[in-house]
């Protein structure tokens, strides 16, 4: 449990142009981030494509991200599948490996609700003797979208907390308990949802601006909350630049720029078109954004 706080980029997964993991770009990624001060990184989540990945695939993520990880960080894998005898043997290959905890959406899809989703995270938990850190995105996975289903899901052995993706913080406030890791989801909301009770944070752009995050965290666990909303605003103008664009394909394209290719996403998702690029590359060089973007980025 100590282990699991501060902030843990979402890992962008980069791939070769044929599909293959770019060991190398993802041992640069990780390495920049670490040299920035995250506290650990969330692998194969939605942000890491591994929801379109093969089980070996990510099996090759986890490991390289697990084995690049300084001691006294965390690595958090993300095990859900459609499959949940996938999500089974990818938790068991997580605590093979060393991973610190393993994490999981709920499950999707017409006639999933709240049983199955508990169901589910019952028997995951049980499967592994890793921590669990479970889900809570009621916009994109409605299975779990109430306080009480919260509540029932973190009662249940070996559940150590939540990823909270909701721009409710009144709930992740009440999930914020003793005993119990709360990781804000929502990247424009880092601050806010710091003051209301959570551990640190889990997010995609992360991955773009590591040391910003990194300040918002430190910067709050000081009580120096003005500050805080000032770098958070600092970021937000980043965030909005970005969210214009395809988010997953616009962060690989950003970190490609700052000297570690990412290559293509995954299908379905396409890439940047021409245009979009260069309505990109404009938006960063706005002030405001090139003042929060890492001195390597050259775009």
């Amino acid at each position: 449990m100590d282990a699991l706080k501060g902030i843990l980029p979402a890992l962008i997964t980069p791939f070769e142009e044929d599909g293959r993991v770019a060991t190398t770009s993802l041992e640069r990624l990780l390495a920049r981030l670490f040299d920035a001060g995250v506290h650990g990184t969330y692998i194969c989540g939605t942000t890491g494509e591994g929801l379109l990945m093969s089980v070996e695939q990510r099996c090759r993520v986890a490991e390289i991200a697990v084995a690049n990880t300084p001691p006294g960080h965390s690595a958090i894998v993300h095990v859900g599948a459609a499959s949940f005898e996938d999500a089974r043997d990818l938790a068991t290959h997580a605590g093979r490996i060393g991973a610190t905890a393993i994490s999981s959406l709920p499950p999707a899809g017409p006639g999933f609700g709240f049983p199955e989703a508990r169901r589910y995270y019952a028997a995951l938990a049980a499967a592994s003797p890793l921590p669990l850190v479970v889900y809570y995105f009621p916009e994109a996975y409605p299975a779990i979208r109430t306080l009480d289903h919260l509540e029932e899901i973190c009662a249940l052995p070996n559940v150590a907390g939540v990823k909270f993706t909701d721009f409710d913080l009144s709930v992740l406030s009440a999930i914020a308990k003793p005993g119990r890791v709360v990781f804000n989801g929502r990247d424009e909301v880092l601050a806010a949802g710091l003051l209301m009770g959570a551990h640190g944070g889990i997010g995609s752009f992360y991955n773009l601006v590591p040391d910003q995050f990194v300040d918002i965290d430190a910067l709050a666990r000081a009580g120096r909350w003005s500050e805080v909303r000032e770098r958070q605003d600092s970021v937000n103008a980043l965030i909005t630049a970005v969210l214009r664009f395809p988010l997953f394909p616009a962060i690989k394209q950003v970190l490609t720029w700052s000297g570690i290719p990412c290559g293509p996403c995954l299908v379905p998702r396409a890439g940047l078109s021409v245009e979009q690029q260069d309505a990109l590359r404009k938006a960063l060089a706005a002030p405001q954004i090139r003042a929060v973007l890492p001195d390597e980025w050259t775009g």
